[in-house]
């Protein structure tokens, strides 16, 4: 099992040592958030920052650990109604598109977010099919630069966002058309306070719909939190410290070999929350 997790989970530190107390505690690949997981690098400067020379210096990280990057990560709004800034939006996909390509990240990953000037939901907007066509317009230019790099462009389901459910996520693969758009499923995502009961089968449907395009798996547990409304998302937590059940997603990433990087755990338990998954995964 190919298991990593997001290095600004990790004890700070410089890239270098945030890649080694990963390797320490038994991952062997790595979501890369720039911002969160370097110093000082601010992602509207990404279209200036992301330079050769820095993608030299972040593969050499990677490869002194001997690990992969699963996932670089440009989680920005494309739905943004805001022309201008969505253009510059545009632009630091590319940077990421490009970079990534030389590091060899295994895909570039993002989510879709809502329509409007900020990231958040902002309810029945969001499920719209005018948010639905603005986020595939933003997105194709984005399409094509994954294609010009030969990079993959991997897209991240999220129950209060526009690509919102399995069904939606397929038919935004069918209208990009293109192999350089791909998956990273979430199943937690998927899941809201008001579905808690249909987790099971809403995360079966989403392997069922999905399962061939996904690159890689995001993995994290969780719980139902009385105190938020039926319509948001479930609360987080480290694999094994919640209700999730993790049958249909690991057979999946033994089928397709997919890398699973684990979310929200802390130095202190991540390396517990390795262990769980790889003993769920000897059970099935």
């Amino acid at each position: 099992m190919n298991i990593g997790i997001r290095l600004h989970d990790t004890a700070p530190g410089t890239l270098s040592e945030r890649l080694g107390f990963a390797k320490a505690q038994g991952f062997s690949c790595a979501h890369l958030a720039m911002s969160k997981a370097i110093d000082g690098f601010s992602m509207q400067d990404a279209p200036r920052l992301l330079t050769e020379e820095l993608a030299a210096e972040v593969k050499g990280a990677f490869a002194a650990q001997k690990m992969e990057c699963a996932v670089l990560g440009c989680y920005l709004n494309l739905a943004n109604p805001n022309e201008e800034e969505r253009a510059k939006t545009q632009e630091i996909y590319q940077a990421h598109l490009r970079f990534g390509k030389l590091i060899g990240a295994k895909v570039v990953g993002s989510e879709t977010y809502a329509l409007k000037t900020t990231a958040f939901s902002d309810g029945p907007a969001t499920q719209s099919e005018e948010a639905f066509q603005l986020f595939m317009k933003a997105f194709r230019p984005v399409v094509q630069w994954a294609e010009e790099y030969d990079e993959i462009m991997a897209i991240e389901p999220v129950c209060t966002h526009i690509i919102s459910t399995p069904e939606r996520a397929e038919r935004m693969l069918e209208e990009a058309h293109s192999d350089h758009v791909k998956i990273i499923l979430d199943a937690v995502n998927l899941v809201s306070n008001g579905t808690v009961d249909q987790a099971e089968s809403i995360i079966r449907e989403a392997v069922r719909r999905l399962g061939d395009q996904v690159r890689v798996l995001h993995m994290k547990d969780f719980a139902v939190n009385p105190d938020k409304p039926l319509t948001e998302q479930v609360d987080f937590r480290p694999c094994g410290m919640g209700t999730m059940y993790y049958g249909d997603l690991l057979p999946l990433a033994k089928k397709y070999d997919l890398p699973m990087t684990l979310e929200n755990t802390e130095p202190q338990n991540a390396e517990a929350a390795r262990l769980y998954l790889e003993q769920f995964g000897m059970k099935i």
